[in-house]
């Protein structure tokens, strides 16, 4: 997805949940997202703001969610902004108010899974997924989920599986 095509499902998010765009505004979970200058990162739109405050809509958190996905992620990559961005969504996971929580931490357990070193050694691994030299975002996100192993360790069982529960604490250095 090119970056023409993320800002038009932006524009076609805003366009059915026109509501959302100002859902989260002002909440602490959030402040700050909208000094990131988002589109400093290749591939990645400036209203990245809009879709964490439609985290906080009801009607309209799982399309926040899902064009977000799709705009962080590719099949192989994640976004360059993902470090930028993780710190916003861990903090929202650890929000009891949030809705659709439990799928916004399964996209947490993505990010750490995108987020492991790559064995240098596999050269499968190394041409399919690029390697960590040429993806510091990995490391990046790994050092975010440590600064905030504090949210991750008051999150409670049983809104995910115990391996993604696991993997999210392994990610923060939890385990």
């Amino acid at each position: 997805m090119d970056l023409a095509d993320k800002e038009a499902a932006i524009a076609r998010y805003l366009h059915e949940y026109p509501q959302a765009a100002d859902a989260g505004r002002g909440h602490p979970a959030l402040n700050g997202c909208e000094e990131v200058r988002w589109s400093k990162f290749s591939g990645c739109p400036a209203a990245i703001p809009v879709l964490l405050y439609g985290l906080f809509d009801q009607a309209a958190a799982a399309e926040a969610q899902r064009v977000l996905t799709n705009i962080m992620f590719s099949i192989t990559e994640m976004n360059q902004a993902m470090p930028e961005v993780l710190p916003f969504l861990l903090r929202l996971a650890g929000d009891p108010q949030v809705p659709e929580r439990t799928e916004l931490l399964d996209r947490l357990v993505t990010v750490a899974d995108y987020s492991e070193p790559i064995d240098s050694g596999n050269e499968a691994m190394a041409l399919w997924f690029g390697s960590d030299s040429d993806h510091p975002e990995r490391e990046q996100c790994r050092a975010v989920f440590a600064q905030h192993a504090h949210v991750v360790a008051m999150l409670p069982e049983g809104l995910i599986n115990p391996d993604s529960q696991a993997k999210l604490r392994q990610a923060a250095g939890l385990l």
